[in-house]
């Protein structure tokens, strides 16, 4: 019996996208002149920088007036106050900040660096410095919406992940997360079965998601590669109800804060 292969197809021919672009009509155009057609199964892993482009999800600083907060933890945390301000609107709560980094609960739920803004690959070299990207909205909405559009052009099953690059407590470097999912289980529940040598496995949940996004942000880079689209091929999933929003651990059960 042959064995099973995962691939893993990124994308080169996407353009800059811009507010109010048919991101999903572009993504499917790439794949097509790309002969990367989708296939029942796929599941399209697309990078967050380039969703929040297409929804217009822009800050510019330079109409943002920081608040008494904001300035007090710009001090703390060595970054514009401004930028600060806009990190407050989109958080919960702020858990810690130090030097260049404020460690924030998301709106969304999620615990991320910055509240998700970013400066990067936002703005080529000659416009403004002070444009920032903010998270989609609601990604498990727009990832549910380009499946739709995908689906629709006959690729049925077929899912979406919405990724980005979040940093680990007590390790380096960042990894692919999913902030928003349509289709595929965000998070496989395996306690109640038997491992190899029969014992139950007690605490076994998988975060499929987050595995699938973190596989394809290899194949997409992370700095100026211009492949924020990659094409997961090969993996068996059953369709769900879940969302991203499975994957946040509770309040009560977080031993982290």
């Amino acid at each position: 019996m042959p064995k099973a292969a995962i691939s893993l197809l990124a994308l080169d021919t996407i353009p800059e996208i811009r507010q109010g672009d048919d991101l999903a009509g572009m993504i499917l155009e790439a794949a097509k002149r790309e002969d990367v057609a989708l296939q029942s199964g796929d599941i399209v892993v697309i990078a967050q920088k380039i969703v929040s482009k297409a929804e217009g999800r822009t800050v510019d600083l330079s109409g943002v007036t920081p608040s008494e907060a904001a300035v007090t933890l710009a001090e703390k945390a060595s970054k514009d106050a401004r930028l600060l301000e806009v990190i407050l609107r989109e958080s919960r709560e702020v858990l810690r900040a130090q030097q260049g980094v404020c460690i924030v609960e998301h709106r969304l739920g999620h615990i991320m660096a910055n509240g998700g803004v970013d400066h990067s690959n936002v703005t080529a070299p000659d416009q403004s410095d002070d444009i920032v990207l903010l998270l989609p909205e609601d990604p498990d909405a727009s990832a549910l919406a380009l499946r739709q559009r995908f689906e629709a052009a006959g690729h049925t099953p077929l899912g979406v992940v919405i990724s980005d690059s979040f940093g680990r407590p007590w390790r380096l470097g960042t990894t692919g997360v999913a902030i928003g999912t349509a289709g595929p289980s965000a998070l496989i529940d395996r306690r109640g079965e038997v491992d190899m040598f029969g014992r139950t496995l007690a605490s076994t949940e998988i975060g499929f998601a987050d595995g699938i996004a973190s596989a394809a942000v290899l194949a997409m880079g992370e700095a100026a590669e211009k492949t924020p689209v990659v094409v997961v091929r090969g993996l068996i999933w059953t369709d769900t109800l879940q969302t991203a929003r499975n994957i946040l651990r509770p309040r009560e059960k977080d031993m982290f804060r």
